[in-house]
């Protein structure tokens, strides 16, 4: 194999991992922004759009609060806010990951991000806990 050779798949790789890569950067810097600038602090974010209306807590509330307390180091916290964002973290890390390593490899990516039943069941959760946050016994998954 020529040195030519190289380069130009060398140079592939770089630019298939420019997507990737540039979503960790605009990630990298919106979670530096809610980090830098609290939610907590009214006037910094507009209000949920769904809890101004209904006045009940949609699956993302608490979420912005729960990335500045991870900014801030304090998971205890973050927990509280929205647990399920705070789970979904390794899974975003696990799919962000392999498109990485896809993206190197030169593997053409996937039509599907996963079998769909495993998106129903993501649905699934979600509703569900959108509902329990909002009923009386579930008043712990409220931010």
């Amino acid at each position: 194999m020529s040195f030519a050779t190289t380069e130009r798949r060398g140079t592939r790789r770089l630019k298939a991992l420019l997507p990737p890569l540039g979503v960790a950067a605009a990630a990298g810097l919106a979670f530096a922004v809610v980090g830098a600038v609290d939610p907590n602090e009214p006037g910094h974010y507009p209000t949920c759009p769904f809890l101004m209306i209904t006045g009940l807590y949609c699956p993302g509330c608490g979420t912005l609060r729960t990335m500045h307390a991870l900014a801030h180091l304090d998971p205890v916290a973050a927990l509280g806010l929205n647990p399920l964002a705070l789970a979904m973290i390794p899974f975003l890390l696990f799919w962000w990951g392999r498109w990485v390593l896809r993206s190197w490899q030169g593997r053409p990516r996937r039509t599907t991000l996963a079998h769909p039943a495993w998106l129903w069941v993501f649905i699934g959760v979600v509703m569900v806990y959108w509902v329990v946050r909002n009923l009386p016994f579930g008043a712990f998954l409220a931010p």
